[in-house]
């Protein structure tokens, strides 16, 4: 969610399969980091793949949405920033993409995303101050790969990011969608 989109296009880093957990799940704080965070973001779920997807036909694509919390090593992906290497030890280790229960339908309105940390609310903000639209985000990454139907597109966190700790229940809602939670262990 953030970023100028007249500065510059949207950017991704992919996460493996086994990335994702499904919400409700205790999972334990993961190896190799200090510094776990916590990224409520929106997730479209692919229904019809393709390229070169125009925005205008974006949706067409899209089976459903889901809550998501995209769990990130911090102190790994300020390193691999510094050093200007990839990002993926930071972004895609195992079960660091939690999912709630993906709702089919094409579109989704103008709700609230909010990420809630043991009840305390962290970060809260409307779908529609999302930097690149929905129809946008499916376009511009149809240009770099091709889209296939399962791909789960998370679509970048509003402000408020922050640690999570050991014994910590993190929730992501978005009006009209089932949460997405995870317990750390």
């Amino acid at each position: 969610m953030g970023g100028d989109p007249d500065k510059e296009p949207p950017f991704f880093f992919t996460k493996p399969a086994d990335a994702v957990v499904p919400s409700g799940q205790i999972i334990p704080y993961p190896p190799a980091t200090q510094d776990l965070h916590y990224e409520g973001e929106l997730v479209v779920a692919i229904g019809l793949g393709g390229a070169d997807i125009l925005a205008d036909q974006a949706l067409t694509h899209v089976w459903g949405y889901a809550a998501g919390n995209d769990l990130t090593r911090r102190d790994l992906q300020a390193e691999a920033k510094a050093t200007r290497r990839p990002w993926d030890m930071a972004k895609g280790f195992d079960r660091s993409a939690i999912v709630g229960l993906i709702h089919p339908q094409t579109a989704l309105g103008d709700g609230t995303l909010t990420l809630a940390v043991d009840g305390v609310v962290r970060q809260s903000t409307l779908l529609s101050k999302m930097i690149w639209d929905v129809p946008g985000i499916i376009a511009h990454l149809s240009r770099l790969v091709t889209l296939a139907p399962g791909d789960l597109i998370f679509t970048g966190t509003p402000a408020g990011v922050g640690a999570l700790q050991r014994g910590q229940t993190c929730t992501v809602t978005i009006d009209g969608l089932s949460p997405a939670t995870v317990t750390i262990a």
